[in-house]
């Protein structure tokens, strides 16, 4: 949960540094930031049922492995397209590292609901 909030957030620190390297105008420099929005809350729920079918342990190490590698290579991100699709894939390896240690870990649903707001 901590290094979805922080790569959620820490990309707008380095916007201004990101617009000047790879030359984004100022309205597309949001689709930066909206990449990885979009694609966390739209595979949440699918993340969830991928963890059902796959099991918790397979399904956090994918999101771990996706999230990672996307994290290189929007690291290494020499056009705009490369940078916004590696966003958009650490949005979809977020989930399932958050949501399946939240669900294991806690199992009364108002234990969870305190988790997910914390």
């Amino acid at each position: 949960m901590f290094m979805n909030a922080l790569d959620s957030s820490i990309v707008n620190v380095a916007l201004p540094a990101i617009q000047r390297q790879l030359h984004f105008s100022q309205s597309s420099l949001t689709r930066v930031v909206d990449a990885f929005l979009i694609s966390f809350g739209s595979f949440l729920l699918m993340a969830g049922r991928l963890g059902d079918l796959m099991g918790c342990k397979k399904d956090f190490l994918a999101g771990i492995a996706l999230f990672t590698v996307s994290s290189v290579a929007c690291g290494v991100a020499r056009s705009q397209a490369v940078l916004i699709g590696g966003r958009f894939a650490q949005g979809m390896g977020g989930p399932p590292s958050s949501s399946v240690i939240i669900v294991t870990e806690f199992r009364e649903a108002g234990e969870r609901a305190r988790a997910r707001s914390a």
